[in-house]
């Protein structure tokens, strides 16, 4: 198969990201957005378990609809996505995403609220994702030159942490005072507001990104298949990706049954100790660009994964009371390695694969990377009600450790820094 190579060198030197208009419309619509979401992780669940009296299967099923979307429409979103203007899509998406959100808060208005409500909620707002985050892949590049994606990306991710820092303790707030339901007004407005600010954005000049041929839909997924089964590289992480993700999301699916029910936290204690938790995601942006400068960009993600496999144990070990550190800790730890890990391995893909076949690219890693993440939820859920939260937590977090773990026999063994831009 034959496709583009890029030419990542600028033909002029590029503004700085500071001086990108583009850039600054594009990051402060995704924090905000990305603070709505951070309140919703913790408001959803807690409308399930606080409102409905939903078990930890229920839970778990809630999440499993929050992301089984990537399995269902995965690979042929990113098949369209080629072939359609990223803005128009992630504006699509942002509106769909707030009109499904709001319709909770109306719901529990009018006592009409059910799980299955929540449930069809989760799966729009997931599909909604699906092709944002899609589409958002496709469009940096079109917004920053490629010699500062990695900049970019430590902002972004950065930001994303921030929020996610803010967002439990701003959800678990405004659930003691307004109740969950009604604190789910804010994501929704967080939306509307990310797509007023990528409406703002003006491509001006740019010339416009190569579109995928027009081959039908099965060809054009088949491409994209085909060239991540092909690539060690992208091959190996996509798998252990997926492996990774099933333990991160199978206890992060009973976090919250976990910490109400078996701890003993109020609400408002369930958000601060999530938003201590979230710093680290903080700390990994903010040291991802100058660890990969020190080591090298292979070596820092070897040295991010062994270094956040085994912290995710924590997590299930926390108790009342001063014991809540365990779990503190756990999350803190594993989110400063993934975060910074996820910086680096965005910025490389970006970089590496040809933009003509970013989106399907994208939608086949995510297949798999997300795909694990519905099949989690079902069964840290139906784990819970059977052997208990703690153990299901404890098992979960193993997973993740192991997967982990695996980079010492992984192809990036040996390497300085992740490979250049692919020439196939």
């Amino acid at each position: 198969m034959t496709t583009d190579r890029r030419d990542d060198a600028p033909t002029t030197t590029p503004r700085p990201l500071s001086r990108n208009r583009d850039f600054a419309r594009l990051w402060f619509g995704e924090g905000v957005s990305v603070l709505g979401n951070a309140t919703t992780s913790v408001l959803l669940p807690l409308v399930a378990v606080l409102e409905l009296d939903a078990s930890a299967f229920a839970v778990g099923l809630l999440t499993a609809a929050t992301w089984l979307p990537w399995l269902v429409v995965g690979l042929p979103a990113g098949a369209w996505v080629d072939r359609l203007p990223a803005r128009a899509v992630m504006i699509a998406a942002d509106v769909v995403a707030a009109v499904g959100i709001v319709s909770v808060p109306v719901a529990a208005a009018t006592g009409t609220l059910t799980l299955p409500h929540l449930v069809g909620v989760a799966l729009v707002a997931g599909t909604a994702t699906v092709f944002f985050r899609t589409a958002y892949v496709v469009f940096l590049p079109q917004v920053v030159p490629a010699s500062q994606l990695e900049g970019a990306n430590a902002r972004l991710f950065g930001t994303e942490s921030a929020m996610q820092v803010a967002g439990p303790g701003a959800g678990g707030a405004m659930a003691q005072v307004l109740g969950a339901a009604a604190g789910l007004v804010l994501d929704a407005a967080s939306f509307l507001v990310s797509a007023v600010c990528l409406w703002r954005i003006r491509p001006g000049d740019r010339p416009a990104p190569p579109r995928a041929p027009a081959a039908p839909l099965r060809v054009r997924i088949r491409e994209g298949v085909a060239f991540v089964a092909s690539d060690r590289y992208l091959r190996w992480f996509v798998v252990v990706g997926g492996i990774s993700n099933f333990g991160l999301t199978g206890y992060a699916a009973l976090l919250v049954v976990f910490l109400v029910r078996d701890v003993g936290l109020s609400p408002s204690g369930l958000g601060a100790a999530m938003m201590v938790g979230s710093c680290g995601g903080l700390l990994g942006a903010t040291v991802a660009t100058r660890l990969s400068r020190r080591l090298g960009s292979a070596r820092a993600t070897v040295v991010l994964m062994v270094a956040g496999g085994p912290p995710a144990l924590l997590v299930g070990l926390g108790t009342t009371g001063p014991g809540i550190a365990w779990t503190v800790a756990g999350q803190f730890l594993v989110g400063l390695a993934v975060v910074a890990g996820n910086v680096l391995r965005a910025a490389w893909r970006q970089r590496y694969v040809p933009q003509s076949l970013m989106g399907r690219v994208t939608t086949t890693s995510q297949f798999v990377n997300f795909g694990t993440m519905p099949l989690a939820g079902l069964v840290a859920g139906a784990l819970g009600s059977a052997i208990g939260v703690r153990e299901t937590v404890l098992i979960m977090a193993a997973v993740h450790c192991l997967a982990c773990l695996s980079v010492v026999r992984s192809p990036l063994r040996g390497l300085h820094d992740l490979p250049g831009p692919h020439d196939a």
